[in-house]
């Protein structure tokens, strides 16, 4: 049977950009979510798995989906990106279209970069 967890390191990463973005402490952080600076502290030492209040609480703050943060056992292929941030893009209503379309190019010429870098290994 299958078994499903909570990746920490993902969660982590994303809590992490969002609160620098927002130029706040992690004690701050704590504070909007309810959760206790304790438990963040682990979820960055990957000590532990958040319960599923603090889980919930956390991916409500990032406005993600709690199955971005969802990992499997199960082999799967990997998703393409591209095709995941392009409806995160257009759902912005903070970027014009030639905004959207100049980050989808960004995102690309990148992701091509660090796919040829991985094929000449």
């Amino acid at each position: 049977m299958a078994s499903s967890k909570v990746n920490v390191e993902a969660l982590y990463a994303a809590l992490d950009q969002k609160r620098d973005r927002r130029k706040i402490s992690w004690r701050d952080l704590a504070k909007e979510v309810n959760v206790s600076p304790s438990t963040l502290s682990r979820i960055r030492h990957g000590d532990a798995r958040p319960s599923v209040e603090a889980f919930a609480s956390l991916t409500e703050w990032l406005g993600m989906s709690p199955e971005s943060f969802i990992s499997s056992d199960t082999p799967v292929e990997e998703p393409d990106l591209a095709a995941q941030l392009a409806p995160l893009l257009r759902a912005r209503k903070d970027l014009s279209a030639k905004e959207i379309r100049y980050l989808e190019d960004v995102f690309n010429a990148a992701w091509n970069f660090v796919m040829a870098e991985h094929e000449s290994e």
